[in-house]
C-alpha cells in the first residue's frame, strides 16, 4: 500500500444533501441551488453524483465503503474527510467541527467498521475542543504529505494553529501553516481547495499565499523529494482543480497504479500541459458532480482515505487430532468440564459448555 495514496476509501451517501446555510458565511466556494429547484430534486441529483463517483472509483480498482445517511439535519455529511482521518500504524483521528450542525456527522458505525475490518490501535478524539471554540476540520483543514510527514495548513476559522500543532505532535507531522487568500482578500476556508499532494506530483495555488517568503518555503518543501509541483491559478481553484486526491487503484489484471480523482469541472479547467504532467504519474479519474459542488467542496472533500492495514478474515479452526486424542483418553477435565466441542456438556447439570 502506498504511504500517500490509499487503496480504500469511505464515502457517505447523504440522501438529504443540500448546500448548508450554516457554512455559507466563510465558504466563498459555496452557491445556492438553482432557483425553483426543490430540495428533493437537489438531493436526488446529488445522490446520482455520489453513486457515479463510487462506481468510477470501484472501476479503477479502489475499495469503496459506502455508508447511507438519511438524516435531513446533516446536509454536509457527504464530506466525511472533515471529521475523520486514518494513518499508518493503526491510528485514527476524529476532529472538532466549526459549524454546529456538522458535529453530529461523526458516526460510531464508521469507526466500528474501521476497527473490525482494518487494524486500528488508537483513536485520538479532538472533538472535545469544540466547546472551547477551536477547530481543525481534518483533511479539509490540512493537506497531509504522508511521505515527508508535513501538514500543510491555511489558517482559517476551521484550522486553529494550536490544534494543528497538537495533532502534529500526536501523529508525528511537521506543521507548515500559512495564510491563503483570494483576490478579494478573503481567507481560504479549507486548505484542500487550493492544494493536493500526491506521491510524485502536487497541485497548489501558490499565488494565493501572499507572503512571498512563505510561498517559496512551501514550494521548496513540496518539491524537496523530487515531486513535480503544478501551480494552479485562482480561477482554476474556483473550478475545484485543487480539490483532487491521489488514490491507489488496480487494473483488472491486478496491477497496482495511482489515480488522481477529481471532478469533471476541475479536469476541464486544467491546461493541457498540466494534464500531461499529472498523467506522467497518475491516471486521471474525473466525475461530474455539479450539484455536490454547490456546497463548496468537490471530489477530495467527499473521500476519507483509509491508510490502515486490512485485517485478514477470521478463520474457523476445527477440532485437531491432538484434541480428539485428548477427548478419547480423558474427555473430562478435573473441574468436570469436557475439553472440546461446541456440543460438549459437563457431567454436572449446572455447568456451562466450555470453549477451547
Amino acid at each position: 500500500m502506498s504511504a500517500q495514496a490509499p487503496a480504500a476509501v469511505i464515502l457517505v451517501r447523504a440522501q438529504r444533501f443540500t448546500p448548508n446555510p450554516a457554512t455559507a458565511a466563510d465558504n466563498a466556494f459555496q452557491a445556492d441551488a438553482p432557483a425553483g429547484q426543490s430540495d428533493d430534486a437537489t438531493s436526488a441529483r446529488a445522490l446520482a453524483e455520489m453513486d457515479a463517483l463510487a462506481d468510477a472509483l470501484r472501476d479503477a480498482g479502489v475499495t469503496v465503503h459506502v455508508f447511507e445517511d438519511e438524516d435531513h439535519t446533516r446536509p454536509d455529511s457527504v464530506f466525511p474527510n472533515n471529521w475523520l482521518s486514518t494513518h499508518a500504524g493503526g491510528y485514527v483521528a476524529v476532529y472538532p467541527m466549526y459549524a454546529s450542525n456538522r458535529r453530529h456527522e461523526r458516526r460510531s458505525d464508521v469507526l466500528e467498521m474501521l476497527k473490525s475490518t482494518y487494524r486500528v490501535q488508537t483513536i485520538v478524539d479532538y472533538s472535545g475542543l469544540e466547546p472551547d471554540g477551536v477547530f481543525l476540520e481534518g483533511t479539509g483543514a490540512m493537506v497531509l504529505d504522508h511521505v515527508s510527514r508535513v501538514a500543510y495548513t491555511a489558517r482559517s476559522h476551521r484550522a486553529d494553529i494550536a490544534v494543528l500543532e497538537r495533532f502534529c505532535a500526536d501523529f508525528n507531522y511537521e506543521p507548515m501553516a500559512f495564510d491563503a487568500v483570494d483576490s478579494k482578500g478573503v481567507p481560504v476556508y479549507h486548505t484542500n481547495v487550493i492544494a493536493c499532494v500526491g506521491t510524485e506530483v502536487a497541485l497548489i495555488a501558490l499565488e494565493m499565499i501572499p507572503d512571498v517568503q512563505r510561498r517559496e518555503q512551501v514550494r521548496e518543501r513540496l518539491s524537496v523529494n523530487g515531486r513535480a509541483v503544478i501551480e494552479l491559478t485562482e480561477e482554476q481553484v474556483r473550478e475545484f482543480a485543487g480539490n483532487a486526491v491521489e488514490l491507489c487503484g488496480r487494473t483488472p489484471e491486478g496491477k497496482r497504479g495511482y489515480i488522481m480523482a477529481m471532478s469533471a469541472r476541475a479536469h476541464r479547467s486544467l491546461r493541457p500541459e498540466q494534464v500531461a504532467v499529472i498523467e506522467e504519474h497518475c491516471e486521471i479519474v474525473a466525475v461530474d458532480i455539479p450539484t455536490i459542488e454547490l456546497a463548496g467542496g468537490s471530489v477530495r472533500c467527499m473521500i476519507a482515505g483509509i491508510h490502515l492495514d486490512r485485517r485478514r478474515p477470521a478463520m474457523q479452526v476445527g477440532v485437531t487430532e491432538a484434541v480428539e486424542a485428548i477427548n478419547e483418553d480423558n474427555p473430562v477435565t478435573p473441574d468436570g468440564r469436557y475439553v472440546d466441542g461446541p456440543d460438549a456438556t459437563s457431567d454436572s447439570s449446572d455447568s456451562a459448555p466450555a470453549d477451547v
